[in-house]
């Protein structure tokens, strides 16, 4: 699976992350940004062009680059691997493509429980994905150990939604008719995305990933009852199952869940086996201490809008959102993904007061 035996990656330089991941002490609180890999760079948008989207995510050198292009310019303290949440489907055997102008497009989406015959049963990750698992195990290399990388997938719920919808959604209606009409079918195809992912995540493990985010994208669009049902214990067994397997090996990977908009589930992710919740810029951060009662720690949650504020503002902000996090157990990022036309500099801004505020937060 692996090009090199992982035992040949560079020694670890800044732990950090790791560090506040499992709760641990650190000198300052670590940050990334989700989609820190983005068109928000020139360079990235230079390196992009004319390139089709998934021939760039098949290709590990130039996922490695992209990658590692938002940690030439800011001291980010983790890195996350260049790819799409969408690689699962398209492996399950779904065409996915991705249409300027309107984003992710199935052709041909999932309409009825027997379209799921159309689906790989079992898929063999290490042929289908291998080229990902090839990317990371590159990416540790020439990241040196500068910091740790970060594997990640789409959750059940999430790709479920892409898969029937056929793209974007803002009410997902396609996909939940699926839920109340189609319990069962919905269910299996639940439980095939969970069988895929944990194979996934374990074959980014073995390639060299230092942790794993779960991205919940659509939770948001569920209520309370239906997350329950249907997003929560397929996100549960995920965890579950990737700690077992890995305990096998003596392996510790920190999990981390992020369940965009899902702030009624609160209390239930951070009993749901994974080391970092993930915060939305919806919850107040003294409210999600309390709520998840120190069981986890906590990562987020700046809104991303904030990154259009002057420079000075953007300090005011990271510093109240530190105050209100605390500096132990936290892991700064923004609620959600950057946006294609925020300013680099702003983006530098963000990570500096984090650095700094945290330092002299620590020192009190």
């Amino acid at each position: 699976m692996c090009a090199k035996d992982p035992k040949d990656f560079p020694k670890l330089k800044n732990d950090a992350f790791l560090r506040a991941c499992h709760g641990q002490e650190t000198n300052h609180v670590p940050v990334w940004c989700m989609r820190q890999a983005g068109r928000y760079l020139p360079e990235f948008r230079e390196f992009r062009a004319g390139k089709d989207f998934f021939e760039t995510c098949r290709s590990p050198a130039a996922c490695c680059e992209l990658t590692l292009q938002p940690l030439r310019r800011f001291p980010f303290d983790a890195a996350i691997i260049f790819s799409d949440i969408l690689v699962i489907p398209q492996a399950m055997g779904m065409d996915v493509q991705m249409v300027a102008g309107k984003g992710p497009t199935f052709p041909e989406p999932l309409k009825e429980p027997e379209d799921l015959l159309l689906l790989q049963p079992k898929v063999d990750v290490n042929k289908e994905l291998g080229y990902v698992f090839k990317a990371i195990t590159l990416t540790r290399h020439k990241l040196d150990g500068k910091v740790p990388l970060i594997g990640f997938t789409g959750a059940p719920w999430t790709l479920m939604a892409y898969m029937i919808e056929g793209g974007g959604s803002t009410t997902h209606s396609k996909a939940k008719r699926w839920l109340y009409r189609h319990p069962e079918a919905s269910h299996k195809l639940l439980k095939m995305l969970t069988d895929v992912i944990v194979e996934y995540l374990l074959g980014q493990v073995a390639a060299g990933a230092q942790a794993l985010q779960v991205f919940e994208s659509h939770a948001g669009c569920l209520g309370p009852v239906e997350f329950q049902e249907f997003s929560l214990p397929y996100l549960r067994d995920i965890a579950r199952k990737v700690k077992d397997q890995l305990k096998e090996s003596g392996q510790d990977v920190p999990m981390i869940v992020f369940a965009k908009d899902g702030h009624y589930g609160l209390e239930d992710l951070s009993q749901s086996h994974y080391e970092v919740v993930g915060l939305d810029w919806t919850i107040d951060p003294r409210s999600a201490r309390e709520r998840t009662g120190g069981k986890v720690s906590l990562q987020g949650n700046m809104d991303p809008c904030a990154l259009y504020a002057p420079k000075e503002r953007i300090s005011e902000i990271v510093k109240k959102m530190l105050e209100g996090f605390g500096t132990r157990g936290y892991i700064a990022n923004l609620g959600h993904g950057l946006y294609p036309d925020m300013d680099p500099e702003n983006v530098g801004a963000f990570v500096e007061a984090v650095h700094t505020h945290s330092r002299h937060l620590n020192l009190k």
